[in-house]
């Protein structure tokens, strides 16, 4: 079973950056489709972004043109990068794959990390 340790969330200032990594162990992530996904306080969760085995991607309207998604299945890493970043995305995310096509709804993800705390200050 493969197991997701996410990275690099944090304090950040609104206008800021961020940079979010997802590592993977005991197994490839090169035949699933991944995804970032958070969840907000008080909120349910919802999907961020995520990006097939062939690097086709897929965003959320509230960060498309603010934030990417990318991976490196050599080293079994995905990657979320997003600028000018806004209170609203302050969350806790989580990294999580399936075993098929990238989808933009979240129970379709069949494995997860146990997630990172962004907080956007204002």
């Amino acid at each position: 079973q493969v197991q997701l340790v996410e990275s690099g969330g944090g304090l950040v200032q609104a206008g800021g950056s961020l940079r979010l990594s997802c590592a993977a162990s005991g197994g490839k992530l090169s035949g699933y489709s991944m995804a970032w996904i958070r969840q907000g306080p008080g909120k349910e969760r919802e999907f961020v972004a995520a990006i097939s085995f062939s690097g086709i991607t897929f965003y959320a309207t509230s960060v498309k043109g603010r934030c990417t998604i990318s991976r490196d299945n050599a080293k079994t890493s995905v990657y979320l990068q997003c600028y000018t970043v806004e209170p609203e995305d302050t969350a806790v995310y989580y990294c999580a794959g399936r075993d098929g096509v990238a989808v933009t709804s979240v129970g379709e993800y069949e494995f997860w990390g146990t997630g990172t705390q962004v907080t956007v200050s204002s």
